[in-house]
């Protein structure tokens, strides 16, 4: 069985855009980060990663403004 050649267009492009890795990296840094705090206030680990979660989800709405 022969390799199929998989690339289309140009050739190898990136699955992401500059951008969007940047808003994704910045969204994943403050998820993780207010899921950090949240542990050390004391809340259960399953609350910490809700409000991680939380807090990345609207990271990646403000990013995705901000960022032109």
């Amino acid at each position: 069985m022969g390799q199929e050649n998989r690339t289309r267009g140009e050739g190898n492009t990136p699955l992401l855009s500059q951008r969007a890795a940047v808003v994704f990296l910045l969204a994943a840094l403050v998820g993780v980060g207010a899921a950090v705090l949240a542990v050390l206030a004391g809340n259960v680990w399953p609350l910490a990663v809700s409000v991680g979660g939380g807090a990345g989800a609207m990271a990646v709405v403000f990013f995705n403004q901000i960022i032109d």
